[in-house]
C-alpha cells in the first residue's frame, strides 16, 4: 500500500477547488434544499450534498487516481485504490442552506482507521480559508503555520453541540468554561481547537446512533494531531483505530492542551 505525497495534497486542492465552484454555483437555485436521497449513512441528501459529491466523483477520474471513496452520502464507493478519500462533502449541510457562516469541505485520505489518515483538508465555504495537514509536516492556515494554545481556565473556549439529543455530560462540561460557542460543524469547530481560536471541541448524543462518522472528524483529526492537540471519546478513549467507514459513530473530545482534556474528563458526572 503506497504512502501520500505533497502530489497527493495538490490533487485534494483541486478537488476542493471544484467543489467550492460547484457549491457556489447549486447554492443559487431553488432546489438546493431539496432532499433527493436518504445517504449511506442514514442521513437525509440534500440537493447542494448530491452536486457537491458528484463533483469530487469527477474530479477523481480526472485527475486519474483510483482512490476509493467514502462518502457520508454514497457510502462506500470502490475505485481499485489502496488508498480512500473520505469525505463529508458538505459540513454543515443545514447551516448553508439558511445563510449561516459555518460550513465546510471536509476531506482526508489515508486508509484503514483514523490513525492512517495521511492528509486533511478543511475548507470554510463562507470564508475561503483552507486548513490542511500531512502526517509529520505540521498544521497550516491558508500557508500559515497553526499551533494549538496553553490552556487558561480563566479565559476558555469551548466549542460543544448543543441541541435536543446533547448529553448532560456536554452540558456539565461546557458551563463550567468561559465562554461557549456551537457552530453546528464538527470539522470547523475541530480546526478552530487547532488554530487555537478555541481551547476544546465536545460532541456526545443520547442515543449513540446519533454520534459522529469518521466522514465528519477525519480530515480535523489529522490537522489537529499536527497542530499539537489530540482527539478522543467523551470517556477519554483513544480512537486512533476507528474504521473509516459511515456505519460506526463515535463521541468526541478534541482538545488542544492535555492539562484541559484532564480537566474536563475529571469534572465528568459519575
Amino acid at each position: 500500500m503506497r504512502g501520500t505525497g505533497p502530489a497527493d495534497l495538490e490533487i485534494l486542492f483541486r478537488i476542493n477547488a471544484a467543489v467550492h465552484a460547484a457549491v457556489r454555483e447549486a447554492s443559487s437555485s431553488p432546489r438546493r434544499a431539496d432532499v433527493v436521497a436518504m445517504g449511506a449513512s442514514g442521513s437525509p441528501t440534500e440537493q447542494i450534498d448530491r452536486v457537491a459529491e458528484r463533483t469530487i466523483l469527477e474530479r477523481l477520474e480526472v485527475e486519474g487516481v483510483d482512490w476509493d471513496l467514502v462518502s457520508e452520502e454514497a457510502g462506500l464507493v470502490r475505485r481499485g485504490g489502496g488508498l480512500s478519500l473520505v469525505v463529508d462533502p458538505i459540513d454543515g449541510t443545514h447551516n448553508a442552506l439558511h445563510g449561516l457562516p459555518f460550513s465546510s469541505i471536509s476531506l482526508a485520505l489515508g486508509h484503514g482507521t483514523l490513525e492512517g489518515i495521511e492528509i486533511g483538508v478543511v475548507h470554510d465555504l463562507a470564508r475561503g480559508t483552507t486548513y490542511w495537514a500531512r502526517r509529520g509536516g505540521g498544521a497550516f492556515r491558508d500557508g500559515c503555520p497553526i499551533h494549538v494554545r496553553p490552556w487558561a481556565s480563566a479565559s476558555d473556549i469551548v466549542y460543544a453541540s448543543l441541541g435536543r439529543h446533547t448529553d448532560d455530560r456536554v452540558i456539565a462540561r461546557a458551563r463550567r468554561s468561559r465562554r461557549i460557542r456551537s457552530l453546528g460543524c464538527a470539522s470547523l469547530e475541530i480546526t478552530k481547537v487547532a488554530e487555537g481560536s478555541g481551547d476544546a471541541y465536545l460532541f456526545e448524543n443520547r442515543p449513540a446512533s446519533r454520534n459522529l462518522r469518521a466522514t465528519d472528524i477525519a480530515a480535523g483529526y489529522r490537522i489537529l494531531l499536527e497542530a499539537g492537540g489530540g482527539l478522543c471519546d467523551a470517556e477519554g478513549r483513544s480512537i486512533d483505530a476507528f474504521p473509516l467507514g459511515v456505519d460506526r459513530r463515535t463521541s468526541v473530545l478534541a482538545y488542544g492542551d492535555p492539562a484541559h482534556k484532564a480537566a474536563l474528563l475529571a469534572e465528568a458526572p459519575p
